[in-house]
């Protein structure tokens, strides 16, 4: 039962930092994944708009038969930028276009979902990027009734790019609270919440789905940072082990899934946790 709480909870960002994999290995290894026994718990393969040509082109070279290639694509440079990203990743056959997310800057989320509504083609899910900061939860707020689901960013390539747990901890409950589903990306590396060699305190994904739980069961921010900051893997494991599968269900409508640089990092983790056998 636990494996439906990580099914297509991982979306394969290979091609962003810090993992910088090149097209034309991330694509090979994307089809990979998806053709093994990893298959059930990774998601779409995530291209930013400034790369569609290049993936276009890597594909034009595939060889065999394939299906489609259900991409999600990010717009880092806001609404302005969705109408083209939408027109190349539809004209061409070789892609199934599957979500849009882009980033939208404080006090403008609202906006940003209204635009992002306008283009997205029928059927194809969108996510608004929350900037930090004050403006944060009226920004999430902002988004209920659009239709558009909020990202949270929850780490990168410095350490003031993680946020805290008090801070994602009040994401997550504004979220949760206005019963708004949401994504998250970087920074979820492993599970459980660690220290990098780098000195960056990262969230673990397991954390965070233990977090959401917690949120959902009517407990309080305070309760969900502590979870957050817990280190103990097995600990965690067996929380969400002793879950319900309404429980899951009811975590993975909040928490859809993460982007992450490496899906077969995090699943390994699963599988020295004994949550997974792969």
């Amino acid at each position: 039962m636990t494996s439906a709480l990580y099914r297509g909870l991982f979306d394969d960002a290979a091609l962003f930092p810090p993992g910088n994999a090149p097209m034309g290995e991330a694509l090979p290894a994307h089809r990979a994944h998806r053709a093994g026994a990893r298959a059930p718990y990774v998601g779409p393969f995530l291209v930013s708009d400034g790369r569609i040509a290049e993936l276009r082109a890597v594909l034009a070279r595939e060889e065999g038969d394939h299906d489609p290639l259900d991409a999600v694509v990010t717009v880092p440079g806001g609404s302005d930028d969705l109408a083209a990203a939408i027109e190349a990743i539809t004209a061409d056959p070789a892609l199934r276009l599957v979500g849009v997310e882009v980033a939208a800057p404080p006090d403008r989320a609202g906006d940003t979902a209204v635009a992002l509504a306008a283009t997205l083609p029928q059927g194809v899910g969108g996510h608004v990027e929350i900037a930090r900061g004050e403006r944060a939860a009226s920004d999430i707020a902002s988004l209920v009734g659009t239709g558009a689901h909020a990202k949270f960013r929850t780490g990168g390539v410095r350490a003031e790019a993680h946020p805290s747990e008090a801070e994602l901890a009040a994401l997550l409950a504004t979220a949760v609270n206005a019963g708004l589903p949401f994504k998250c990306t970087a920074g979820l590396h492993h599970a459980v919440r660690h220290t990098t060699p780098e000195g960056f305190e990262q969230h673990g994904f397991l954390n965070v789905l233990l977090a959401t739980r917690l949120l959902l069961d009517g407990e309080g921010r305070k309760e969900a940072a502590a979870t957050l900051a817990d280190r103990d893997g097995r600990a965690l494991a067996a929380r969400a082990a002793a879950l319900t599968e309404t429980e899951i269900a009811d975590v993975r409508s909040r928490f859809r899934s993460f982007g992450t640089c490496s899906v077969t990092e995090p699943l390994e983790d699963l599988v020295v946790l004994g949550a997974l056998t792969l």
